[in-house]
Order: structure tokens, then sequence, then C-alpha cells
């Protein structure tokens, strides 16, 4: 007899309704759209020293106080912007991730703007394909990879911030440039096929 295929084991998952859909539909597949790949790099940056899940429960307001992360929009926030925001309770209030994140839409613009497109330059560390990981365990699962430095580094390079490898690694994992669903879990394989 096969065993039932059960999800990934995150802790604090279980029965948390919006961490459960997150998991099951969100989380890994592959993103190849260039705004929605900058907002999960902005979040991921937010999360840093907090949990994913406060992140989650707080996107709504994250998109909303960011004008749904439109990087044109975000490149102009002034300094009565930026006040705004830190004083928006939805929202992780942070001056370093803030600034962060504005600074980030002028980086995002800049490369458009030279005819670098955001999606391909976060896929090519890859060429376009997500890497198919398979463990079988979440211990297995690293909190970093050598990928995930060389891909930090990049970011850093170009002026970006709060892009250090083990955040990285978790926007990888998140917009599906890795596959790191458990290989018992139902989305592995959903995940895969999904790959271009």
């Amino acid at each position: 007899m096969s065993e039932t295929p059960t999800r990934c084991e995150w802790r604090g998952m279980a029965g948390d309704a919006l961490y459960e859909a997150y998991h099951d539909t969100e989380w890994g597949v592959p993103e190849y759209d260039s705004r929605a790949l900058w907002e999960k790099l902005v979040l991921d940056g937010f999360q840093a020293g907090l949990a994913w899940i406060t992140i989650l429960r707080k996107r709504d307001a994250f998109r909303a106080a960011f004008d749904g992360f439109d990087p044109e929009t975000v490149a102009r926030y002034s300094e009565a912007d930026r006040a705004r925001l830190m004083a928006d309770a939805g929202i992780v209030r942070s001056n370093a991730k803030i600034d962060a994140a504005i600074n980030g839409a002028r980086i995002y613009l800049d490369m458009r703007d030279r005819g670098e497109d955001f999606s391909e330059f976060c896929w090519s560390f890859t060429d376009g394909k997500p890497l198919q990981n398979a463990w079988t365990g979440l211990g297995q699962v690293p909190a970093q990879t050598p990928l995930a430095v060389e891909v930090s580094k990049a970011l850093k390079a170009k002026g970006f911030k709060f892009v250090g490898p083990v955040i990285v690694y978790a926007w990888m994992q998140a917009v599906g440039i890795v596959n790191d669903h458990m290989t018992s879990c139902p989305q592995y394989e959903r995940v895969k096929r999904l790959a271009r």
C-alpha cells in the first residue's frame, strides 16, 4: 500500500488556511513576470529577521501601501511617502527596508531602461529553467546554496539591499527558481510539470 502524499511540514502551517493556501498554490511555482519577481524580492527583504507568515499576513497591506508594487510609482516616492509608510501599522515599519524597496524600484527601472529585463536577469542563473531538487525531509533543505551566494552578489552589485544569500535562497524557492517541495508533497510533481 502506498503512502498518502503529505504537504511539506513547515512549522506553524498545519491548520493555518492562509499558509496552506500559499504553500499549495503559490510557493515554488515558477514566476516569470518581472514585476512579480521584484515584488517578491522586496517582500522577502522585509521578512529579514521575521517569520514568513508575518509577511504573508501583511501582504495585502504591503500591496496597498506600496501602490501594488508598481516600480514606476514606488521609484517616485517622496519623503512624505516614506513618512506615510513608516506610520502604516499594517506593514513592517523599518527605515532601512522601506529605503531598500524604494531604491530597488529605481534600480529595477534603470535596468529596464538599459534594456535589461529583470525576469531574464533572475532566470539567467539557471538558464531559464527551475532547478529540481529531491528532498525527502525538511532537514535536508539548505538555508543557502552556492547559487544563492552568486545571485546575492549579482543583486548587490546592482545596488539592491536586503539580498543576502539566505534571503535570496528563500526568494528563489518562493518564485520557483528552485523546486524545494518535499518529494512526498503533492505540490512537488505539480510544480515540476510547470517548468518551461
